[in-house]
Protein backbone atom coordinates (compact mmCIF):
# COMPACT_ATOMS: atom_id res chain seq x y z
CA UNK A 1 0.00 0.00 0.00
CA UNK A 2 0.84 3.26 -1.14
CA UNK A 3 1.24 5.87 1.49
CA UNK A 4 0.37 9.85 -0.31
CA UNK A 5 2.17 12.48 1.79
CA UNK A 6 0.20 15.89 0.20
CA UNK A 7 1.60 19.44 0.75
CA UNK A 8 0.03 22.24 -0.78
CA UNK A 9 1.40 25.41 -2.07
CA UNK A 10 1.64 29.06 -0.49
CA UNK A 11 -1.62 30.04 1.63
CA UNK A 12 -3.38 26.90 1.80
CA UNK A 13 -3.39 24.11 4.35
CA UNK A 14 -4.37 20.26 4.38
CA UNK A 15 -8.56 21.49 3.07
CA UNK A 16 -6.88 22.04 -0.23
CA UNK A 17 -6.93 18.22 -0.21
CA UNK A 18 -10.31 17.43 0.33
CA UNK A 19 -11.46 16.94 -3.39
CA UNK A 20 -8.29 14.58 -4.41
CA UNK A 21 -8.69 12.08 -1.35
CA UNK A 22 -11.54 10.43 -2.19
CA UNK A 23 -9.92 8.39 -5.50
CA UNK A 24 -6.85 8.40 -4.11
CA UNK A 25 -8.11 6.26 -0.40
CA UNK A 26 -10.64 4.25 -2.95
CA UNK A 27 -7.58 2.81 -4.71
CA UNK A 28 -6.72 1.46 -1.32
CA UNK A 29 -3.97 3.69 -0.31
CA UNK A 30 -3.33 6.04 2.90
CA UNK A 31 -3.46 9.75 2.67
CA UNK A 32 -1.90 12.08 4.88
CA UNK A 33 -2.67 15.60 3.94
CA UNK A 34 -0.53 18.34 6.03
CA UNK A 35 -0.57 21.58 7.23
CA UNK A 36 2.78 23.61 7.39
CA UNK A 37 3.27 25.49 10.42
CA UNK A 38 2.21 29.09 10.06
CA UNK A 39 -0.53 28.13 7.83
CA UNK A 40 -4.73 27.21 8.42
CA UNK A 41 -5.56 25.96 11.69
CA UNK A 42 -1.71 26.11 12.51
CA UNK A 43 -1.96 29.92 11.52
CA UNK A 44 0.73 32.12 13.82
CA UNK A 45 2.93 28.85 14.42
CA UNK A 46 6.55 30.26 14.02
CA UNK A 47 7.63 29.01 10.74
CA UNK A 48 11.11 28.90 8.28
CA UNK A 49 11.64 26.23 5.84
CA UNK A 50 13.12 24.45 7.58
CA UNK A 51 10.45 24.37 10.38
CA UNK A 52 8.18 23.37 6.88
CA UNK A 53 10.41 20.42 6.05
CA UNK A 54 10.71 19.32 9.39
CA UNK A 55 6.92 19.39 9.42
CA UNK A 56 7.35 16.75 6.27
CA UNK A 57 9.82 14.52 8.26
CA UNK A 58 8.24 14.86 11.66
CA UNK A 59 4.77 13.38 10.17
CA UNK A 60 6.21 10.58 8.06
CA UNK A 61 8.01 8.90 11.19
CA UNK A 62 5.68 9.83 13.85
CA UNK A 63 3.11 7.82 11.85
CA UNK A 64 6.00 5.35 10.84
CA UNK A 65 4.90 5.37 7.07
CA UNK A 66 6.46 3.72 4.50
CA UNK A 67 6.11 3.41 0.77
CA UNK A 68 5.84 7.07 0.60
CA UNK A 69 4.65 9.10 -2.14
CA UNK A 70 5.40 12.37 -1.38
CA UNK A 71 3.59 15.04 -3.34
CA UNK A 72 4.49 18.80 -3.52
CA UNK A 73 2.28 21.67 -4.88
CA UNK A 74 4.17 25.04 -6.17
CA UNK A 75 5.65 26.27 -2.66
CA UNK A 76 5.68 22.86 -1.37
CA UNK A 77 7.92 21.51 -3.87
CA UNK A 78 10.68 23.13 -2.00
CA UNK A 79 10.45 21.71 1.39
CA UNK A 80 9.23 18.69 0.23
CA UNK A 81 12.29 18.40 -2.10
CA UNK A 82 14.58 18.53 1.24
CA UNK A 83 12.33 16.37 3.12
CA UNK A 84 12.65 13.67 0.67
CA UNK A 85 16.10 13.17 1.22
CA UNK A 86 15.63 12.92 4.79
CA UNK A 87 13.47 9.89 4.98
CA UNK A 88 15.78 7.53 3.36
CA UNK A 89 14.25 4.14 2.34
CA UNK A 90 10.82 4.84 3.46
CA UNK A 91 10.33 7.44 0.04
CA UNK A 92 8.95 5.67 -2.68
CA UNK A 93 8.31 8.54 -5.22
CA UNK A 94 8.52 12.06 -5.44
CA UNK A 95 5.37 14.25 -7.16
CA UNK A 96 5.94 17.81 -7.77
CA UNK A 97 2.79 19.77 -8.82
CA UNK A 98 3.44 22.63 -11.03
CA UNK A 99 6.23 23.05 -8.33
CA UNK A 100 9.55 25.25 -7.61
CA UNK A 101 12.20 22.75 -7.35
CA UNK A 102 14.81 23.32 -4.61
CA UNK A 103 18.07 24.69 -5.38
CA UNK A 104 20.34 24.20 -2.52
CA UNK A 105 21.83 27.66 -0.87
CA UNK A 106 18.65 29.55 -3.21
CA UNK A 107 15.52 30.82 -1.48
CA UNK A 108 12.16 30.17 -3.21
CA UNK A 109 11.44 33.87 -3.67
CA UNK A 110 15.50 33.85 -5.78
CA UNK A 111 17.13 36.99 -7.28
CA UNK A 112 15.03 39.04 -10.03
CA UNK A 113 12.12 41.44 -9.79
CA UNK A 114 9.59 38.83 -8.62
CA UNK A 115 11.70 37.73 -6.22
CA UNK A 116 12.42 41.57 -4.89
CA UNK A 117 8.39 41.76 -5.38
CA UNK A 118 7.52 39.21 -3.14
CA UNK A 119 10.23 40.06 -0.24
CA UNK A 120 8.83 43.26 -0.44
CA UNK A 121 5.21 42.58 0.17
CA UNK A 122 6.69 40.65 2.95
CA UNK A 123 8.38 42.73 4.47
CA UNK A 124 5.08 45.35 4.57
CA UNK A 125 2.45 42.82 5.90
CA UNK A 126 4.04 41.82 8.97
CA UNK A 127 6.61 39.64 7.64
CA UNK A 128 3.70 37.63 5.71
CA UNK A 129 2.96 36.69 2.23
CA UNK A 130 -0.60 38.18 1.51
CA UNK A 131 -2.86 35.70 -0.59
CA UNK A 132 -4.00 36.61 -4.01
CA UNK A 133 -6.97 38.13 -4.56
CA UNK A 134 -9.80 36.46 -6.87
CA UNK A 135 -8.83 38.53 -9.79
CA UNK A 136 -5.63 37.28 -9.60
CA UNK A 137 -7.41 33.30 -10.19
CA UNK A 138 -8.22 34.03 -13.47
CA UNK A 139 -6.78 31.86 -16.40
CA UNK A 140 -6.26 29.30 -14.87
CA UNK A 141 -9.14 26.82 -15.35
CA UNK A 142 -11.49 27.59 -11.91
CA UNK A 143 -15.05 28.39 -11.52
CA UNK A 144 -15.98 31.48 -9.54
CA UNK A 145 -17.20 28.94 -7.17
CA UNK A 146 -13.80 27.44 -6.60
CA UNK A 147 -11.91 31.04 -6.99
CA UNK A 148 -14.09 31.63 -3.67
CA UNK A 149 -13.20 28.92 -2.33
CA UNK A 150 -9.46 29.25 -2.35
CA UNK A 151 -9.57 32.89 -1.59
CA UNK A 152 -12.02 32.29 1.62
CA UNK A 153 -9.16 28.96 2.59
CA UNK A 154 -6.46 31.19 2.18
CA UNK A 155 -3.89 32.37 5.22
CA UNK A 156 -0.96 34.58 5.22
CA UNK A 157 1.65 32.51 4.28
CA UNK A 158 5.04 33.28 6.41
CA UNK A 159 7.83 34.91 4.90
CA UNK A 160 10.61 33.50 6.05
CA UNK A 161 9.88 29.90 4.35
CA UNK A 162 10.07 32.30 1.32
CA UNK A 163 13.56 33.82 1.79
CA UNK A 164 15.46 30.88 3.81
CA UNK A 165 17.65 29.35 1.75
CA UNK A 166 17.40 25.71 0.68
CA UNK A 167 19.48 22.67 2.09
CA UNK A 168 20.41 19.91 0.06
CA UNK A 169 22.73 17.13 0.71
CA UNK A 170 23.12 15.88 -2.67
CA UNK A 171 21.81 16.10 -5.78
CA UNK A 172 17.57 15.64 -6.52
CA UNK A 173 18.30 13.03 -9.36
CA UNK A 174 19.22 10.71 -5.94
CA UNK A 175 15.43 9.36 -5.63
CA UNK A 176 13.07 8.59 -8.20
CA UNK A 177 10.18 11.54 -9.10
CA UNK A 178 7.70 13.27 -11.55
CA UNK A 179 7.07 16.47 -12.49
CA UNK A 180 3.40 17.33 -12.99
CA UNK A 181 2.84 20.29 -15.43
CA UNK A 182 0.17 22.20 -15.49
CA UNK A 183 -0.36 23.40 -18.84
CA UNK A 184 -2.73 26.32 -18.69
CA UNK A 185 -0.01 28.32 -15.60
CA UNK A 186 2.96 27.12 -18.51
CA UNK A 187 3.54 24.90 -21.57
CA UNK A 188 6.77 23.71 -20.18
CA UNK A 189 8.02 22.98 -16.62
CA UNK A 190 10.77 25.28 -15.35
CA UNK A 191 14.22 25.28 -15.98
CA UNK A 192 15.68 23.81 -12.42
CA UNK A 193 12.87 20.67 -13.59
CA UNK A 194 13.87 20.48 -17.37
CA UNK A 195 17.37 19.60 -16.67
CA UNK A 196 16.54 17.02 -13.80
CA UNK A 197 13.97 15.54 -16.76
CA UNK A 198 16.64 14.54 -18.71
CA UNK A 199 18.13 11.94 -16.29
CA UNK A 200 16.76 8.67 -15.60
CA UNK A 201 14.68 8.96 -12.49
CA UNK A 202 12.50 11.48 -13.51
CA UNK A 203 9.52 11.30 -15.49
CA UNK A 204 6.99 14.52 -16.84
CA UNK A 205 3.64 14.52 -17.10
CA UNK A 206 0.77 17.04 -17.76
CA UNK A 207 -2.57 18.32 -16.79
CA UNK A 208 -5.00 20.50 -18.86
CA UNK A 209 -5.38 22.90 -16.20
CA UNK A 210 -4.23 25.84 -14.03
CA UNK A 211 -2.06 25.96 -11.41
CA UNK A 212 -4.48 24.94 -8.64
CA UNK A 213 -5.32 21.45 -10.25
CA UNK A 214 -6.47 19.97 -6.22
CA UNK A 215 -9.86 22.55 -6.91
CA UNK A 216 -9.75 22.46 -10.69
CA UNK A 217 -9.50 18.97 -11.54
CA UNK A 218 -9.39 17.07 -8.39
CA UNK A 219 -9.45 13.79 -10.18
CA UNK A 220 -7.43 13.68 -12.77
CA UNK A 221 -4.93 14.91 -10.15
CA UNK A 222 -5.88 11.73 -8.50
CA UNK A 223 -5.39 9.90 -11.29
CA UNK A 224 -1.96 11.21 -12.39
CA UNK A 225 -0.99 10.64 -8.58
CA UNK A 226 -2.18 6.88 -8.67
CA UNK A 227 0.41 6.85 -11.93
CA UNK A 228 3.27 8.27 -10.61
CA UNK A 229 2.95 5.97 -7.56
CA UNK A 230 3.00 2.65 -10.07
CA UNK A 231 6.38 4.11 -11.44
Amino acid sequence: MTEFVLVAGAWLGSWAWDDVLPDLRAAGHGVHPLTLAGLAERRGAPAGQQTHVQDIVDLIEERDLREVVLVGHSYAGVPVGQAAERIGDRLAHVVFVDAVIPVDGEAFVGAGPWGREVAESIAANDGHWPPLTADEFAGQGLTDEQIARIVTGATPHPGGSLTEPAALAGPLTDFPATYLTCLLDSPEPPPAAATLLTGPTWHHATLETGHWPMFSQPRDLAAALLTAAKR
